[in-house]
């Protein structure tokens, strides 16, 4: 294991389908106790890098280290530790949340006292002998990640858990997710298409695209990418322009005013007291900011490395 606590650790991992990379050179890194966002358009590798990691499919190459152990020789062993909820739920549509749960409870040989703190955890106690087919969507994707509590898991591996949910339903799977590793000291890896989904709960993110990845640090540090512009509005254009150069500003213009780059308040002050030396009326600043949600987009149709 490397000198950093890391829950996930994969080295050069790759997937090939008649010699097509899937997933090419992955270097993926998950930290003990952290949300990690593992972020990407549809098609972009997510499932298959989940699947290797589950062990469900083997990697063409690479390594594969979880709670500090090789997969290729502690299968087993890294498996009982790790839930996941990989697509669509499984469970019995004819038996009870429960009943469903029990089922497991036997596979996985836990105390079924267990049943109860995963219904707890996941806010199903009330609806726990309510048969699964009268669940509502989200219901049942509760039931899902209780499933895969149910053995006390150190690592959860979530793809696309608020798939096709209406916002209700998101709401509750992310209450949920948020307080998984501070409350049960569960780490939580979760994959999603939607920039706006991984905001809302990662506190780091990996963003892969045509099988590669393309940035992988803290959600701050992602932000701090973003190319975040002030904008001027004056009486004189041409002299604001020409006073802000003087001052060694990077500007740019259109139509309707000056874009300098982002300052500090006391830096900005400095640059109007400027302008009004020079009788140019100021009307209006404003902080024009670049969205996650399109250096997200950029990214991924680019493929560039940030």
């Amino acid at each position: 294991m490397s000198k950093e606590k890391f829950i996930v650790e994969t080295k050069d991992l790759t997937k090939a389908y008649r010699r097509n990379n899937v997933v090419e050179s992955l270097d993926l890194k998950i930290k003990e106790g952290e949300i990690y966002g593992f972020l990407g358009p549809n098609g972009a590798g997510k499932t298959t890098t989940i699947r290797m990691l589950l062990g469900l499919i083997e990697s063409t190459k690479g390594e594969i280290q979880i709670l500090g152990k090789s997969l290729k020789e502690d299968r087993l062993s890294i498996l009982r530790e790790v839930g996941s909820l990989v697509e669509s739920p499984s469970y019995y549509p004819h038996l009870t949340g429960e009943q469903n749960l029990e089922i497991l409870r036997k596979i996985l040989n836990v105390p079924k006292s267990r049943i109860e703190q995963v219904l707890s955890m996941v806010r199903l106690t009330k609806v726990a002998d309510k048969k699964v087919k009268e669940y509502s969507l989200g219901m049942k994707q509760r039931l899902g990640i209780a499933a895969a509590l149910l053995g006390n898991p150190r690592l959860l591996i979530l793809d696309e858990p608020t798939n096709g949910l209406d916002p209700a339903g998101i709401i509750e799977i992310r209450k949920l997710i948020k307080q998984l590793p501070e409350s049960h000291g569960i780490t939580v890896m979760i994959s999603s298409h939607l920039l706006s989904e991984i905001e809302e709960l990662a506190t780091h993110v990996g963003i892969i695209t045509r099988g590669k990845m393309i940035f992988q640090d803290s959600l701050d540090q992602l932000k701090k990418k973003a190319n975040h512009k002030i904008f001027l509005y004056t009486s004189d254009l041409d002299k604001t322009e020409q006073v802000l150069r003087e001052e060694k500003e990077n500007v740019s213009r259109n139509t309707k005013g000056i874009f300098i780059d982002y300052c500090n308040d006391d830096k900005i002050w400095s640059l109007v007291e400027k302008l009004i030396e020079q009788n140019i009326r100021v009307y209006r600043i404003v902080e024009e900011k670049v969205s996650l949600e399109k250096i997200f987009l950029d990214l991924t149709r680019s493929g560039q490395t940030l």
